[in-house]
């Protein structure tokens, strides 16, 4: 059983909101049925015609049962296609479509009420292009949920026609990432070829690299504990400052061998 459609043997439902997801699993589903129902749904079919004795077509709609198996074959996948989209939208949407005799002019009653016509299409774009430029990923985001927000936007791209490249995804993923992936965006653009990169091992390293450093976050904040009436926050913060002091102490006490080292030397060779 599928979550959002259903049985599998059912469409996908069309609530008027969700078009976009609607679209792709309902083209999958005819293709399901057969590669015919499908290419009635893109190409089109017309009611067979009556002729009369010399073979000239005349404007009157043959009775089904006059038809002969050439016209029943496209005939049964134009209904086959009709059915399922009747029984892939809701009451609302149906109204749309109705009164469709043909497939594909129901498909494309659906699309151009979501989609819009030419300069309706091209202003949606435009607004996907710039919220697709202000994307970044936030402080509390995991790379799963910044990666399928960029792909819902990819996808809705794809829906009007216009495809985003890999390359394009993987820049806009290492420049919009928050300051705690600065080394690892560094090493990737000094050690790859960016423009070979695909999105999947962009992700796959990214996801790599925030295990590690949460992995050690926790650790971090695991290793002292204050049992005063400190909160969490402040306790946190002087456990750091303490490694930061010991850190820094070391070093300087490291320096300072060296410094001594390089007098006694100068005081044994001058005598």
């Amino acid at each position: 059983m599928d979550k959002e459609g259903g049985f599998v043997n059912t469409p996908p439902l069309l609530d008027g909101s969700n078009y976009d997801y609607w679209k792709s699993r309902m083209s999958v589903f005819l293709k399901s049925i057969d590669s015919k129902t499908w290419n009635i749904v893109l190409r089109g079919w017309e009611h067979p015609v009556t002729l009369d004795v010399d073979g000239n077509m005349i404007d009157v709609l043959k009775l089904e049962e006059e038809w002969t198996p050439i016209e029943d074959e496209p005939g049964l996948g134009n209904s086959k296609a009709l059915n399922a989209l009747f029984n892939g939208v809701d009451k609302n949407m149906f109204r749309l479509i109705k009164k469709c005799t043909v497939a594909k002019d129901a498909w494309e009653i659906l699309k151009t009420a979501h989609e819009g016509t030419t300069k309706v299409k091209s202003a949606k774009i435009q607004l996907l292009t710039t919220k697709f430029e202000n994307m970044k990923m936030l402080e509390d985001e995991s790379i799963q949920d910044y990666h399928l927000n960029i792909i819902d936007i990819a996808n809705s791209f794809e829906s009007f026609g216009e495809k985003i490249s890999d390359e394009k995804l993987v820049r806009k993923i290492l420049r919009s990432l928050p300051k705690r992936f600065d080394m690892k965006v560094t090493i990737i653009e000094e050690a790859q070829d960016i423009s070979s990169l695909n999105v999947d091992e962009l992700i796959g390293s990214l996801q790599n690299f925030e295990i590690i450093v949460n992995s050690k976050t926790d650790k971090k904040g695991k290793g002292i504990t204050f049992t005063s009436s400190m909160d969490s926050d402040e306790t946190q913060g002087i456990h750091d400052d303490n490694e930061d002091m010991s850190e820094s102490l070391a070093l300087l006490e490291s320096h300072l061998k060296k410094i001594f080292k390089r007098i006694d030397r100068r005081c044994r060779s001058n005598g």
